[in-house]
């Protein structure tokens, strides 16, 4: 514990981030482990640890819960001091306003598949507190433009669905000492046109990168229980 603990006072130098973080201990799960279980999984899971690479895009239909296992981690690590979570909301055009309830309430349906994640090392209670402190911020794709993320872990998921300007407009929101996860499935994309991953996965195929890390994922590359994948064999999807 003296290692990490030393870790986290070194967060902006602030010891009003020490005693917020250990407030956050998790209480279920001690360590964060990441476990590859296929070659494309190793990949994803040395890039996301890899401290040169700010940006990390995991294409395909996986990707989503190593990204938040990653942030989980580089939180307890005490390398950021806030997880961000955002994701353009298709259905309603980015238009929330007239959804009951607080932004983080509006998100919620879109936003679970990533806070199943997080119930794994938290209790509900602990992400509600964690929410109203800032420590971990929803914010809808929409609503990001303008802000600079510092110390931060950002997890843009579902992200086949956003333009090529609200890509752009993402990618240039990391600050320093901060990491972006880009995911997305362009199989399951609602946006056929102006699709910003497509059209920044094309441009990048041309350029070399020092910081930006790609990686493609597979059906194989899921992780499911092995009645899921009976199921997917009777429906010939496997």
């Amino acid at each position: 514990m003296g290692a990490k603990k030393a870790k986290r006072q070194n967060i902006g130098g602030n010891t009003n981030n020490v005693v917020r973080i250990n407030n956050y201990l998790p209480k279920k799960i001690r360590t964060v482990t990441l476990l590859p279980k296929t070659t494309n999984q190793e990949q994803y899971i040395l890039t996301l640890l890899d401290e040169n690479t700010n940006i990390c895009f995991g294409i395909g239909p996986a990707g989503t819960g190593k990204a938040c296992q990653s942030a989980v981690e580089h939180f307890f690590e005490g390398q950021v001091d806030k997880i961000v979570v955002t994701r353009p909301a298709v259905s309603t055009d980015e238009d929330l306003g007239h959804l009951p309830g607080t932004l983080e309430q509006k998100m919620a349906p879109w936003t679970r598949p990533i806070f199943d994640v997080l119930r794994e090392y938290f209790y509900a209670n602990e992400i509600e507190s964690m929410i109203s402190e800032g420590v971990i911020e929803i914010s809808p794709l929409a609503y990001m433009r303008g802000r600079t993320f510092k110390n931060s872990y950002i997890i843009a998921d579902e992200m086949q669905n956003a333009t090529t300007n609200q890509m752009k407009m993402l990618l240039t929101r990391i600050g320093s000492n901060s990491k972006m996860v880009v995911t997305g499935d362009l199989a399951q994309t609602d946006r056929l046109k102006d699709n910003g991953l497509v059209d920044f996965i094309k441009q990048l195929k041309n350029y070399k990168s020092n910081f930006i890390g790609v990686v493609d994922f597979h059906k194989g590359d899921i992780e499911r229980h092995p009645v899921v994948k009976e199921v997917l064999e009777v429906y010939g999807d496997n």
